[in-house]
């Protein structure tokens, strides 16, 4: 089994070869070799201690020698290497307590979390497959190495990680690993949120989103995102729909592009669904206010996750007026398009489509087709230059000030009012007309 090693790590493999040392490209970058795919990195590990291993490179950088890593640079580009080694006693779920080197290959690649990624290769000994990890590729399989309540004991991260890989690589996890990820769900609570966040939108983001089931069925989301487990359990006797608030959740991720803040955007789009929930006289259910409210634990779930303030602003925006929906004239989109912001177009329809094509068919082709007449209407005032925000107005604050207007909040309040102007009549949108306007009402 041959594998197309980059230059540079052949040089570095040669480099400890020549030395007297092993070395070999391990872990993520043989998996992705085998399949086909273009390694986004490469990774090496080898008998030779840290200070060895400086001692051959010019240029190097202290990754972490504790743990036995060093960065070899090279044109630019850094390659980790890393010593064989043993982890000692795993007192918190998370890190070892501490790091022993050895010499042997086997009892590095023996501490890894699954089969796919125990992996070695050097042009010298082919592929070092010690657990059977090609024919789990072979199979589409995902699994531990050794027993894999052992492998979660020592880092409960990896229990997300293999729901991860399934739903990047479109694998089925073994199912001893599912039944060792139900008896040990709860430990993920000792994962940091960053860490959670992380697996979490690897997984949003994969060919297969829907994995996110998984987190459901394991019981795992109950300690980091109960809302899926509310939505999962909330059924929706409704026309409009024919699966529960959850599976209709998931069913909408498959029809976005994999963007974080569209796949999260749908994640979320329904979260209140289950605590606004009604059913009427002739047992219909009814979600009244949902994306208001919705809006609002979405914003109390992305920073309990530790998402940045900008993808937080969006996701929730989005939610907000997923269910908005104007009368279509140009009028009424320009007024749209202020309310819900600016930014949030043209994304706004990508959620409202997928928002329809996991629910029943009934109305959808008229939904559908709702959408993309206020699309249209909508690529043509962008077309018309119409303005749609105060920064699309023909003047601005410094020339309000230039025409006499005091420094302060009054500013931003004639910008406003020439704002509301516009959106009724775009074609007022010119300096004359703006500053005459002003000037009048100053006097």
């Amino acid at each position: 089994m041959n594998i197309r090693l980059p230059e540079h790590v052949t040089f570095i493999l040669h480099t400890l070869e020549a030395a007297g040392f092993e070395g070999y490209a391990v872990g993520g970058c043989v998996r992705d070799a085998l399949l086909g795919r273009e390694p986004q990195d490469w990774d090496i590990t080898t008998n030779a201690r840290p200070l060895q291993v400086k001692d051959l490179f010019p240029r190097t950088i202290d990754t972490g020698l504790q743990h036995g890593t060093v960065t070899v640079m090279l044109d630019h580009t850094g390659y980790e290497v890393t010593t064989y080694r043993i982890d000692g006693e795993y007192e918190d779920g998370r890190h070892p307590k501490e790091v022993s080197f050895t010499g042997s290959l086997k009892e590095d690649l023996m501490r890894r979390d699954f089969t796919i990624n125990a992996m070695a290769y050097n042009e010298t000994d082919g592929l070092v497959d010690l657990f059977e990890g090609k024919e789990d590729l072979e199979r589409g399989i995902i699994r531990c190495v050794g027993d894999p309540k052992e492998r979660f004991s020592e880092d409960a991260l990896r229990m997300m990680r293999a729901i991860r890989f399934s739903a990047q690589l479109g694998f089925a996890i073994d199912p001893q690993t599912v039944e060792a990820v139900c008896a040990l769900s709860d430990t993920i609570e000792k994962i940091s949120a960053e860490r959670i966040q992380t697996e979490l939108l690897k997984t949003l983001t994969s060919a297969h989103p829907d994995a996110v089931r998984i987190f459901y069925e394991t019981g795992l989301s109950a300690h980091f995102l109960p809302e899926l487990d509310a939505m999962m359990e909330t059924d929706q006797n409704n026309p409009h729909h024919c699966y529960s608030v959850g599976e209709h959740t998931l069913h909408s991720l498959l029809y976005v592009e994999a963007d974080k803040v569209l796949r999260l955007t749908m994640l979320l789009h329904d979260v209140a669904k289950p605590q606004c929930k009604t059913t009427d006289e002739a047992g219909i259910d009814h979600f009244h206010g949902h994306p208001t409210q919705g809006a609002q634990m979405a914003r109390v779930i992305l920073r309990r996750l530790k998402l940045d303030n900008d993808t937080i602003a969006r996701v929730t925006q989005l939610i907000r007026w997923h269910d908005d929906n104007p009368p279509l004239t140009e009028r009424n989109v320009r007024r749209a398009v202020y309310r819900v912001g600016s930014a949030q177009y043209p994304a706004i329809f990508a959620v409202k489509r997928a928002d329809i094509l996991a629910q029943s068919d009934y109305q959808r082709e008229e939904k559908l087709r709702y959408v993309d007449d206020y699309e249209t209407l909508y690529t043509q005032i962008l077309e018309k230059n119409q303005c749609l925000s105060i920064h699309d107005l023909a003047v601005n604050g410094a020339d309000l000030l230039a025409a006499g207007v005091p420094q302060g909040r009054q500013i931003g309040e004639y910008l406003d009012q020439l704002l509301q102007l516009v959106l009724e009549q775009p074609e007022l949108n010119t300096r004359e007309y703006l500053l005459e306007t002003v000037q009048k009402q100053i006097g």
